[in-house]
């Protein structure tokens, strides 16, 4: 693509922005334009949850790039909050009326907290975390706060608890914590290890109202238990942001719809990360996921598409979380996992737990054991992938098996 082309990215998270780095380090030399709903340069998301929270990160070691990156690069950073695509004059409509063309936009909107829709939900001192704005509304709170209620167990919610430095509760309406993303082994380790921190886990109970005046006071549970709270930390997932791709026409099915290229159904648009649900090689269907690796991969993928190097997005999805003194790492999809093995020594908390589907491996969850995770992401780009009966769980190896692996390929 010439000088005269310009890629528009709407989004200035993790995707967006390593979207219109890859276009400049792929050399693309016509326009790159990001834009963001929130002033200054893009920032990481992850760190929110974790340093940046605790106070031992500031705002500089947030920043993906300095403002210099940008200008040296020639990519124009626009805030504001887009409003429409016109698919016909190729042009986003920002809220404050401004328009941008493009040859090619990329949709990079990520995704926005889920609510919860009970009474006393929007009471002061009932609070999420998503933006760095989020994040210092919490720490100011948290310098006040006597009792501390987080409302879910998935990773946000259990990193909050790791690093509030005070003992919180954790509400969970499942039967275990991280029941989405991971196997009851690791939900059992971790439900422990917060509960050993000084924490109250709560399982199958959910939030029926919040009860309070000028700011919130009380949690009721749907049994009727009433918790005190003066902080309530609402962590129940996230829905996709795909307002304006649904408005533009585009079709939308737990996230903007896209081949295995990433474009949608309009060959000008692209859509990337949290917003994107795209047909997943190792999952073998649609899937959406909430990763930085994702996030990234696609972006790099999308800009190989647009210089003339497409190719069908397939990396390995893996994940990693830092809670209560131990990092999980997680490579591949637990989806329809019909057995696990646990190698390692859970007591010790250095151990892996390894998931089948159909007597394949798909998915490896390491505790503390970095070197597991390494092997596993290489073990699943190689053949023949380990089966159920290659192995004895109380001696399975993953770098033995990669080793002899790479000797019979």
């Amino acid at each position: 693509m010439g000088e005269q082309h310009t890629v528009l990215v709407v989004g200035a998270g993790q995707s967006g922005f390593q979207a219109v780095a890859s276009l400049r380090d792929r050399g693309f030399a016509g326009r790159v334009v990001l834009v963001g709903d929130e002033p200054g340069v893009p920032y990481q998301r992850p760190p929110l949850s974790k340093a940046y929270l605790a106070g031992t990160a500031g705002l500089e070691q947030l920043h993906l790039r300095g403002e210099d990156f940008f200008a040296e690069k020639d990519i124009e950073l626009v805030s504001g909050r887009a409003a429409k695509i016109d698919r016909a004059a190729a042009k986003v409509q920002l809220e404050d009326g401004r328009e941008l063309g493009y040859d090619y936009l990329v949709l990079a909107t990520g995704a926005r907290n889920r609510t919860l829709p009970v009474p006393g939900a929007d009471l002061p001192g009932v609070l999420t975390l998503r933006t760095r704005d989020d994040a210092d509304r919490l720490r100011e709170s948290l310098s006040r706060a006597e009792n501390v209620i987080v409302a879910g167990g998935g990773f946000i919610g259990l990193e909050f608890a790791s690093h509030a430095g005070r003992p919180v509760t954790i509400v969970e309406a499942q039967d275990r914590l991280l029941n989405r993303v991971a196997t009851p082994e690791i939900s059992a380790y971790f439900a422990d290890l917060h509960r050993n921190a000084g924490h109250t886990v709560l399982l199958g109970q959910g939030v029926a109202a919040m009860h309070g005046d000028s700011r919130v006071r009380e949690v009721e549970l749907a049994d009727g238990t009433r918790l005190p709270a003066d902080l309530v930390v609402v962590a129940v997932g996230v829905v996709p942001e795909t307002s304006l791709a649904e408005a533009a026409g585009l079709p939308v099915r737990n996230g903007v719809v896209v081949d295995a290229h990433l474009r949608t159904a309009d060959e000008k648009i692209f859509a990337i990360g949290d917003c994107a649900n795209f047909p997943c090689v190792q999952a073998g269907a649609e899937t959406r996921l909430e990763s930085v690796q994702n996030a990234v991969d696609q972006a790099r993928s999308v800009a190989a598409a647009i210089t003339g190097t497409a190719e069908p997005y397939a990396s390995l999805p893996w994940f990693w979380t830092d809670q209560a003194g131990a990092k999980l790492q997680i490579a591949g999809l637990l989806a329809g996992a019909d057995r696990t093995v646990v190698a390692g020594d859970p007591a010790a908390g250095k151990f892996s737990v390894l998931s089948f589907r159909d007597d394949v491996l798909i998915a490896v969850e390491s505790v503390n054991r970095p070197a597991d995770h390494i092997a596993a992401r290489r073990l699943f780009t190689a053949e023949p992938k380990p089966a159920y009966d290659d192995l004895e769980a109380s001696a399975f190896d993953l770098k033995a098996h990669l080793k002899a692996a790479s000797t019979r390929g």
